[in-house]
């Protein structure tokens, strides 16, 4: 069942409000242009004549001159200081500053420092979460081929602030293409979510994913790895020296035939990408069609508020149902992390989110199943196919998780989290919840104190060599974190 066509309202934010401005300086002002007890006065201890003379004029208004270059010199002074501690290249508004990760409007987190730029840009240039989030995940499909791409396939969670809404997005059951090799299904699932929820036009989504294939992007060090791991058979001449060696960290690569199939998605051509790898396949046509499908997310309430996740065949339902039991008066305490398990019985993922200061929230995960997926490479598109293709297989791989806090409470929180790279991922992302929930406990009292420097608390962990990316919303502003720190650049404004 697909969920009801909503529009996405925003309340129109602006980067300087006057209500944050402090009315102190100016009321200081004005009380120390007042005459104070200094202004002259007779030996009655009235004051001189109403009327005073011009050489008086001249010196009252020199002096009343001289205080006001004095004050306004001082107030400029004190702003010049609050901005250069702000951490971003925009003035802050009120002269107030965060910490790193803490906006006023939104901000988005990725593993990949192109793509979180470009969603930065997005949601400057007036788009919502849905823009952001389906801009950056394009441009991961070009920048990290290792992880994502258009043959991956993809799951999101969307809440809808304005109505209180989340949807899940999935881009349906795993199909083959051909024996071993996944059907492309991530630009049907895009598409379809953005025209649901996006603002947008979305050819403006594909421009900065087509310019970086086209014009070239640096190798960084995270696909630098995945290649020296898997070497170049297959990926050549896309991410080969000519003399056959993997590309290195900083080396620039280009993929024009992917830039072509971006540039025809951008003119609704979304069904060229199947008939150029029909081609290349040696197939009269696609033998199946993509099924994206968006339908109302599964929800849990609780005393903390409502949790949502994707449904079945993602890992959302064993989530919820961890959660469940553990959320019950009485119930087990965080569990500790889950054994490790060999590294390849998890498909190796891609995620990001989105969030902004009002509590939407997008969490995007797309997987190839392995490292490049099939690392076969199709040479009419630059597309590499991936080697999910069993329709029956859960995607263990896939359970964002999105709580959004009790309305009962003093502010409605929203609190995202999406991890990839685990091979429990539905375990681990349970335990993360639990332990912030433990640690927003324990520190209720000091928040209240210092809501513009911290928002939820960031005791949520991952187990294992994984990633997690942590969205809140708490305080009208809109804050971003990962675990480990530091993995995954984020932007905002």
């Amino acid at each position: 069942m697909e969920a009801t066509a909503e529009p996405v309202l925003y309340r129109k934010l602006l980067l300087w409000e006057q209500s944050w401005e402090s009315g102190d300086e100016e009321e200081e002002i004005a009380e120390l242009l007042v005459p104070g007890p200094w202004a002259p006065r007779d030996s009655s201890g009235k004051k001189v004549g109403a009327r005073p003379g011009a050489w008086a004029q001249l010196v009252a208004a020199l002096l009343l001159l001289a205080v006001g270059f004095s004050l306004a010199a001082w107030q400029l002074h004190t702003r010049a200081s609050s901005t250069g501690t702000s951490g971003s290249g925009a003035p802050p508004p009120g002269g107030h500053s965060h910490r790193p990760g803490v906006y006023h409007h939104g901000a988005i987190i990725s593993p990949a420092a192109p793509c979180s730029d470009l969603g930065q840009e997005l949601l400057v240039a007036g788009g919502n979460v849905v823009d952001a989030g389906v801009g950056a995940a394009l441009c991961l499909a070009v920048v990290h081929p290792h992880t994502t791409g258009l043959g991956a396939m993809f799951w999101g969670l969307f809440h809808n602030s304005s109505s209180g809404n989340s949807t899940a997005l999935t881009s349906g059951p795993a199909q083959a293409l051909v024996p071993g090799l996944g059907l492309p299904s991530a630009l049907p699932a895009l598409r379809l979510l953005h025209t649901r929820f996006g603002r947008l036009p979305w050819p403006r989504l594909l421009v900065g994913p087509t310019t970086l294939a086209q014009e070239g992007f640096l190798v960084d060090t995270p696909l630098a790895r995945a290649l020296a791991a898997q070497g170049t058979e297959g990926l050549c001449p896309l991410l080969c020296h000519t003399d056959g060696t993997p590309l290195g960290p900083g080396a620039r690569a280009t993929n024009p035939k992917l830039a072509a199939v971006l540039r025809r998605a951008a003119d609704f051509a979304e069904d060229a990408l199947l008939s150029l790898l029909a081609q290349d396949l040696g197939l009269e046509a696609p033998s199946a069609e993509p099924m994206p499908t968006l339908e109302p997310a599964l929800q849990l309430p609780s005393a903390q508020g409502i949790l949502f996740t994707t449904p079945s065949p993602s890992a959302g339902p064993e989530l919820l149902a961890l959660l469940k039991a553990a959320l019950q008066p009485g119930g087990p305490s965080p569990e500790p992390c889950p054994p490790p398990l060999h590294a390849n019985e998890t498909p190796v993922s891609s995620i990001l989110a989105t969030v902004d200061s009002s509590g939407s929230v997008l969490l995007l995960i797309s997987s190839l199943n392995s490292s490049f997926g099939s690392g076969r490479l199709s040479p009419s598109t630059g597309v590499l196919l991936s080697n999910l293709v069993d329709k029956s297989a859960t995607s263990t791989w896939a359970c964002p998780l999105i709580l959004r806090g009790s309305p009962d409470g003093t502010e409605d929180d929203v609190l995202g989290l999406v991890a990839s790279g685990t091979p429990a991922v539905a375990r681990v992302t349970s335990h993360a919840l639990l332990s912030h929930l433990a640690g927003s406990q324990t520190q209720a009292q000091h928040q209240h104190q210092h809501q513009h420097q911290q928002g939820p608390t960031e005791h949520s962990g991952v187990c294992g060599q994984g990633t997690m990316l942590q969205v809140a919303a708490h305080a009208e502003h809109a804050h971003v974190s990962s675990v480990p720190s530091g993995c995954c650049p984020f932007q905002g404004f």
